[in-house]
């Protein structure tokens, strides 16, 4: 016994990195669930209903919101890098402050996003909707210290 444990500690103190498992929140009802402040990279919240959720200060990094339904959820001062938003539905989304930094936003419905100080860079969106947002962008990202309206790129919109 004494062997095996002292296997299973060398293993993790060996590989104290490695995840066992990620977690997934799949086709759920997650309505008004506070996440705030958690670590859920690599989550994977496919086609979960995230309505009224608070994910405010959470690191999502590589996380998956294919098709979620965020509409007045609060993602203001999160981390979400490289993020799968395709097909998700932000409506009264709060994103001040987010990093959203090489995420993925095909074929995403925004409508009424809050972006003050959001990291956009490397993200594709459609010149409709970046135009839209390069209306009201303005502050600078504390974890980028990059501009909004620099990250969309409005200058040259």
């Amino acid at each position: 016994m004494r062997l095996l444990t002292l296997t299973l500690l060398m293993f993790v103190l060996t590989f104290p990195s490695i995840g066992f498992a990620a977690l997934d929140y799949g086709k759920q009802s997650l309505v008004g669930v506070d996440f705030s402040g958690s670590d859920l990279k690599g989550a994977t919240f496919y086609l979960t209903d995230l309505q009224d959720a608070n994910l405010s200060d959470c690191d999502l990094q590589n996380a998956t919101l294919y098709g979620a339904k965020l509409k007045n959820t609060n993602l203001s001062d999160s981390n979400l890098r490289e993020v799968t938003l395709d097909s998700a539905v932000l409506d009264g989304t709060d994103l001040s402050n987010t990093n959203l930094e090489d995420s993925f936003a095909y074929s995403t419905q925004f409508e009424n996003v809050k972006i003050q100080g959001a990291d956009f860079t490397n993200v594709f969106l459609p010149k409709d909707v970046a135009r839209k947002f390069c209306e009201n962008a303005s502050g600078t990202n504390p974890f980028t210290n990059r501009e909004t309206r620099e990250t969309l790129e409005c200058d040259y919109i």
